[in-house]
């Protein structure tokens, strides 16, 4: 064969070749979506359902600081805005001015000499108000006071329960910083809002809309208590107060939510450590048929961390929805990851810090959280909300 010919049928060969892959059918869950993410079987119960996502590469983030390990530790301070008085970082006792306080608003200082990571939709407790986080973001290491945006889930009290905020008294099983041990130790840490109540911190960013949203949330609880086989006097405490937290952390309510979040994290747990080398990073959520949520982060490590939190965020969606609808598939929840593009993108970006972008699409809103810190360059979270 002549070296011409030779090289030409070696080109048809290589051509056919690449054609063959390309038409090949893809099947649910065998292939990346376009995002680089895959979907996993699901795992259910009842009408909650969380699809486990692995991505194609996972990064180094032990270098972050949750917000629960900060104001475990202490090297994480939030308090009301005004009370810190300068910008002076360790230095003596800022004097208080509490008259200044505004609802929208509070300050956060990092004392620790790792960065900290917020995620949109965790709470703090006490202050005038609790306080729901409204976007992800990063605070560097050893920072002077930060003023932090957020919404307020407690409308009606405008009274100082405590100078600073702390976690809501939560507790979650497994030891600090790897609910994954197996070990009974329990841990305390913020209470992470659920779904619809983030959604308007997130997206809508309307004070009113969350405080809405929240008295909603409220409404439904008591009609989950009502619906029960005898009164419980927990449906007293729903309607004495106003606060978000308190009513999740109510014993009967929490008992619904655990319900249906114990066996969905039992078996996430059980799985997620087999998937460790195939980087589980996140989940996709559907409650009663209906996609609903995305969650990834930029490495198992992190997963773990927010896991306990995240999951019972989702089960408190389920306990007071109302649609009924089929069961999500693999293939709806990967078309739900891959697609990522939008109308309108709007950047926001604290230079050699972080870059925050939210993204409006056709039904829905993506938000990604890219670290610019050294060494860094990644995405460490991506939430992704169905409108």
């Amino acid at each position: 064969m002549r070296p011409r010919l030779f090289v030409a049928v070696i080109a048809v060969v290589i051509v056919a070749g690449m054609l063959f892959l390309d038409l090949r059918p893809v099947q649910a869950g065998e292939q990346p979506s376009a995002s680089g993410y895959k979907v996993l079987e699901p795992i259910r119960h009842g009408s909650l359902t969380v699809f486990p996502v692995v991505a194609p590469k996972s990064y180094a983030t032990g270098e972050f600081l949750t917000l629960d390990e900060g104001l475990r530790s202490g090297e994480v301070v939030v308090t009301e805005y005004g009370n810190v008085r300068g910008l002076v970082r360790r230095g003596p006792a800022p004097a208080v001015r509490r008259e200044s306080a505004e609802v929208n608003r509070l300050v956060l200082i990092n004392n620790s000499k790792r960065p900290l990571l917020l995620l949109a939709g965790e709470i703090v407790t006490g202050g005038k108000q609790d306080r729901v986080i409204g976007k992800d973001r990063i605070v560097p290491a050893e920072s002077d006071p930060v003023d932090l945006s957020v919404f307020c889930v407690e409308p009606g009290r405008w009274v100082a329960t405590s100078e600073h905020f702390g976690t809501s008294g939560a507790t979650y099983g497994g030891a600090v910083g790897d609910p994954l041990s197996g070990k009974s130790a329990a841990v305390s840490g913020t209470l992470m809002a659920q779904p619809s109540v983030r959604a308007k911190a997130m997206g809508d960013k309307d004070q009113n809309q969350v405080w809405a949203e929240v008295r909603k949330q409220q409404q439904e609880m008591l009609t989950v208590e009502a619906s029960g086989a005898a009164p419980s006097p927990s449906t007293g405490e729903i309607q004495s107060t106003s606060s978000y937290a308190r009513v999740m952390e109510n014993k009967d309510v929490k008992q619904k939510v655990d319900e249906i979040a114990a066996p969905i994290e039992h078996n996430y747990e059980s799985l997620i450590k087999q998937l460790r080398d195939r980087k589980a990073v996140g989940v996709v959520v559907a409650v009663n048929g209906r996609i609903i949520w995305a969650d990834v982060f930029a490495s198992t490590e992190l997963l773990e961390k927010y896991w306990p939190k995240l999951v019972r965020s989702y089960a408190s969606e389920a306990v007071v929805s109302r649609a009924k609808g089929g069961e999500a598939s693999m293939a709806q929840a990967e078309a739900f990851l891959g697609d990522m593009e939008g109308r309108r993108e709007t950047i926001e970006s604290e230079p050699g810090i972080y870059r925050h972008t939210e993204v409006n699409g056709e039904g829905f809103k993506a938000f990604s959280l890219m670290s610019l810190l050294p060494k860094t360059g990644f995405d460490v979270h991506v939430a992704k909300m169905a409108e």
